[in-house]
């Protein structure tokens, strides 16, 4: 007995985590997490992502078919759910709203111009309404920026991104309805208007799994 309590009493203790190594940690993670999007001040998405910073995509997702490659964050609805009634305005100042499209397969990407993220994608968005535009599927790119259509198209044309029309939300609001938490936030819709899925934060969307994700549907919408 004696020389068991000689060995315990040998054995180094461990020190306590200082509770300011915590603090460091945390905001490592923080600072990863606002890496790659930008936060807004709008209410949870459905996917039950974090407020605080760039939301993680659910796990589940990466287990559909398409779900992969640049695709891998898409989330998928379990059913097609009904999008909210926000109002914008083209590039003539006209008032419209996601009805206009309706027939059409939509992929509504929210951006901002002071959004780096968004500049980063915005060119392969560009590219994938050139390939794949058409009278069955279009890129919807809406600023919603105070800017409004001035500071929208100016932006576009600046990056050279002329194949995307210019629509913008100018009191900055409407993104609130789509339960968008992070920009760039891209949702696609299928023919009626409907939200399929969507991905948080930018992603290389004129990709081959980008494009098989857009196809998929306009295939499924012709059938």
């Amino acid at each position: 007995m004696l020389g068991e309590r000689r060995h315990m009493s040998e054995q180094p203790l461990k020190k306590p985590i200082r509770p300011s190594v915590y603090a460091v940690i945390a905001a490592a993670s923080a600072l990863t997490a606002f890496a790659a999007v930008y936060v807004t001040s709008g209410p949870a998405d459905n996917q039950s992502a974090p407020t605080s910073a760039a939301p993680a995509q659910e796990s589940k997702s990466s287990a559909h078919p398409l779900a992969t490659g640049a695709m891998t964050t898409f989330v998928f609805k379990p059913q097609p759910e009904a999008m909210p009634g926000i109002r914008f305005v083209n590039a003539a100042g006209t008032e419209m709203g996601l009805d206009a499209f309706k027939g059409k397969v939509v992929l509504l990407n929210v951006w901002a111009t002071w959004c780096a993220p968004c500049r980063e994608e915005m060119p392969a968005l560009d590219k994938l309404q050139a390939e794949l535009g058409s009278d069955r599927f279009e890129v919807v790119a809406l600023a919603v920026d105070k800017g409004g259509v001035a500071a929208a198209k100016k932006f576009l044309t600046d990056i050279k991104a002329d194949k995307l029309a210019v629509y913008a939300d100018p009191t900055g609001k409407e993104g609130t309805k789509l339960k968008v938490i992070g920009m760039p936030t891209t949702i696609l819709m299928d023919a009626e208007g409907r939200e399929i899925g969507r991905l948080i934060g930018p992603a290389h969307w004129d990709s081959a799994e980008a494009k098989r994700l857009i196809e998929a549907q306009l295939k499924q919408g012709s059938g």
